[in-house]
């Protein structure tokens, strides 16, 4: 356990049912705010310790189409016109998308979205097999989206669109949990649930009052105020709360917004500190559950920061989730194109664990829920990198600094790096009193690592140095300029060669 401030306070925990019930005291619990959340929050050992997961986007996206057009993501959204006030390449790319939807199923007053759900069956889909996969490829825990923007439900849900009373008919929450169990994997959750009032504005004019479809498009709610609305808010915390209930998941990912402090009762910091004590409760006052969102502007000791498509210019204090996309557009799309190569994303991988990221990495499966060769080619080889260097990832921490070379690696959401490695790019780690040293990109020529320099920050005198996955005696030399490992006869033939350092 990552622990930094004992537990204070008290707290009436919230029920399932409904925000005005309450529960006994709970000794120890952690209050509704954002600082007590920060005093209290702790960060399981297993998350840390783990550091690669698995991600999943996968529902009615999924199956439409595999040739359509970009649509970012939002085809609910897209098929029914742009938004007031959208420019752009992104009024382009809906336009695009409203086009092909009403060539490809008729027009949207015609067909619309509620019409794709029976194309999602899952007929191939095998959790276990997937999970195993993963599994094999170094992932320690896995997080399926539970709720897109689109309102659809991938699990049994009470809100009566979802996955088992309609397309696949199964209740895909629980068959991956019961994979992940079985192949002793931790299991999160991902919900995007707060968008879907204004996700399906432009699908208002065609939906009919009291119908089953109402209640897809969110239509008892206000599109531009629904944040204000108590019931919106109060109607997303109960369908959260009933996922926590019923999963139980070791990690809660709130991938949207959430009622916050002046409009919305602070129904989001109570639904999380409520997902806190309820840990607690369950395990004598010792957390073991992950709760993690993308709110940058909040103190991130309070949670876990989901860094999504970003990347870290430098160490951070608390431990951090670097999220990206394999498959170049969240959801399955053929013609989809990750523009990170596999070498730049290992590379980027190991770039966030040297400075307390944790890698959580998203597939696409498509409607069938198979996963495309493509992106399990990306799976493959990271996990091919991590049988050879595992040892100086899992359960590592960082080191007194993350590394050094010339590829500059900015702080910030939204910007992940996708420019290629040298072998002047080193990441370092530390475990159990060794250092490792990372280079991420196959070396030419000897290895010169100036952090590691006679009289700087490696205060002790180097013993001994392996290269991970190899018997092989290396000669190295170390001045006042650097550590000089000369360049070994063997290399792996991989992208990322590490490096164990021992102290004499």
């Amino acid at each position: 356990m990552i622990k930094r401030i004992g537990l204070t306070g008290l707290i009436l925990m919230v029920g399932m049912s409904s925000i005005a019930e309450t529960k006994p005291p709970l000794v120890n619990a952690v209050e509704p705010t954002w600082e007590s959340m920060a005093d209290n929050y702790q960060v399981p050992s297993w998350f840390v310790d783990g550091k690669i997961g698995v991600w999943t986007h996968w529902g009615v996206p999924s199956a439409t189409d595999e040739n359509r057009p970009n649509d970012g993501s939002h085809y609910g959204r897209r098929m029914y016109g742009p938004m007031e006030g959208e420019k752009g390449g992104q009024a382009k790319m809906t336009r695009e998308l409203t086009e092909f939807h009403t060539k490809r199923y008729g027009h949207p007053s015609e067909f619309g979205y509620e019409k794709l759900v029976p194309l999602l069956k899952a007929e191939n889909w095998d959790p276990e097999g997937l999970v195993k996969f993963f599994k094999e490829n170094g992932a320690h825990f896995i997080m399926p989206v539970a709720c897109h923007h689109d309102n659809f439900d991938m699990y049994d849900s009470s809100h009566p669109w979802n996955s088992v009373d309609m397309g696949p008919k199964r209740d895909t929450l629980q068959e991956w949990k019961d994979a992940a169990y079985k192949h002793d994997m931790k299991f999160g959750v991902s919900t995007h649930l707060y968008w879907s009032p204004r996700f399906f504005k432009t699908a208002r004019p065609y939906q009919k009052e009291g119908s089953l479809a109402w209640k897809l498009f969110s239509m008892d709610y206000s599109p531009t105020e629904y944040t204000r609305q108590d019931s919106w808010n109060e109607h997303w915390y109960d369908r959260c709360w009933e996922i926590i209930e019923k999963y139980d998941p070791d990690m809660f990912n709130n991938d949207a917004p959430f009622p916050d402090e002046k409009r919305g009762k602070s129904l989001g910091v109570k639904l999380f500190s409520s997902y806190i004590n309820r840990d607690l409760q369950e395990n004598g006052g010792k957390q073991t559950t992950v709760f993690s969102c993308k709110n940058g502007n909040l103190n991130k000791a309070a949670f876990t920061y989901n860094l999504e498509r970003g990347s870290s210019g430098e160490i951070q204090p608390e431990p951090w989730m670097w999220a990206t996309d394999v498959s170049g557009g969240w959801f399955y799309r053929k013609g989809a194109v990750n523009r990170m190569s596999i070498p730049v994303m290992i590379g980027n991988a190991i770039d966030a664990i040297s400075k307390n990221g944790v890698v959580m990495m998203n597939v696409a499966l498509r409607g069938d829920g198979t996963l495309p060769e493509n992106q399990a080619a990306y799976l493959t080889a990271f996990g091919d990198v991590l049988k050879i260097n595992g040892e100086g990832i899992y359960g590592s921490r960082p080191w007194k600094i993350y590394g050094e070379g010339p590829l500059e690696i900015k702080t910030g959401r939204q910007g992940e790096n996708k420019k290629a490695y040298s072998q002047e790019d080193i990441r370092f780690t530390t475990k159990d009193g060794k250092l490792y040293a990372f280079v991420l990109a196959p070396p030419t020529k000897d290895i010169v690592i100036k952090s590691l320099a006679e009289g700087g920050l490696y205060e002790g005198d180097i013993g001994q140095i392996a290269m991970l996955g190899s018997s092989a005696k290396l000669k190295w030399n170390r001045t006042a300029e650097g550590l000089t490992i000369l360049l070994p006869r063997n290399m792996p033939d991989q992208p990322v060669v590490g490096f164990r350092i021992n102290e004499k």
